[in-house]
């Protein structure tokens, strides 16, 4: 598959996407959208862990304002209900883990691209902006739904109503991202961090994903019922087995992975 927008890499079980508009530092576009889309899509199938990362000097910049597909009538509902949704939805709902590996600078629906994702993982040379007001915008992208879960609501108004940076250090120190590293060793650590992933238990890792998100909206006895009913299918599979039998014999496991 050809893409104008993005590169996508597929080794050792890891997708790599990366966001390739470098010259508007990523900005995402009416093409670069449902191209993402069809990307995450195709890693949820072929891939074991899928990264989303931005080509030099940035992660991604936000909606590119110049795009000449908006034009002068701008439905902006339609292209959020349109093209940002399906993106969203598809990392979100990826059967597989998700990294951000947020480079640079990731403002406004790029850095809500970056939260959608189960693990960010950030240099500390990038920053997070939630730049809507800027222009007279409230955060889309999925932002008034992960900032104020992920940093509470303070600095969630906070950090949207001032539109200023969140450094990559600060970010982690909020609880807003799982970890900022030194930018000169950012590339190893996360690909370190897919590789990892990439050779673990696939199948547990997609119960996981969905054990912890519905124990927001769920009661202790359902949430403690959800985890009965997926560890008993995490306990039917191979990959189980398989993890025992490495403990018990005290080397790696050799997960299967789906």
């Amino acid at each position: 598959m050809t893409y104008q927008t993005i590169t996508y890499e597929l080794a050792d079980d890891i997708a790599v996407i990366t966001l390739n508009r470098p010259a508007v530092m990523n900005a995402l576009n009416s093409v670069m959208r449902p191209e993402i889309t069809a990307a995450v899509t195709r890693a949820g199938a072929e891939a074991r862990v899928l990264v989303l990362t931005g080509a030099s000097p940035a992660f991604c910049s936000g909606q590119d304002l110049a795009d000449p597909a908006l034009g002068p009538d701008l439905d902006m509902e339609g292209v959020l209900n349109g093209e940002y949704v399906p993106m969203l939805r598809a990392i979100f709902d990826s059967p597989i883990p998700t990294i951000a590996a947020v480079n640079g600078t990731a403002a406004g629906a790029g850095a809500n691209l970056a939260l959608a994702c189960d693990v960010v993982i950030a240099s500390e040379a990038a920053d997070f902006i939630q730049a809507f007001s800027r222009i007279g915008l409230i955060p889309d992208a999925g932002g008034t739904y992960w900032l104020p879960r992920q940093v509470g609501a303070a600095r969630a108004m906070g950090a949207a109503l001032f539109a200023g940076k969140v450094t990559g250090r600060q970010a982690a120190d909020w609880g807003m991202i799982w970890e900022a590293v030194p930018d000169a060793d950012f590339a190893a650590h996360w690909r370190s961090r897919a590789r990892h992933l990439a050779t673990g238990p696939t199948v547990a890792y997609r119960h996981l994903k969905t054990a912890l998100r519905a124990s927001s909206e769920n009661t202790l006895e359902a949430q403690l019922a959800l985890e009965a009913r997926l560890q008993g299918l995490c306990g039917e599979t191979e990959d189980f087995r398989e993890g025992v039998a490495a403990f018990l014999e005290k080397r790696p496991a050799r997960y299967a992975g789906r």
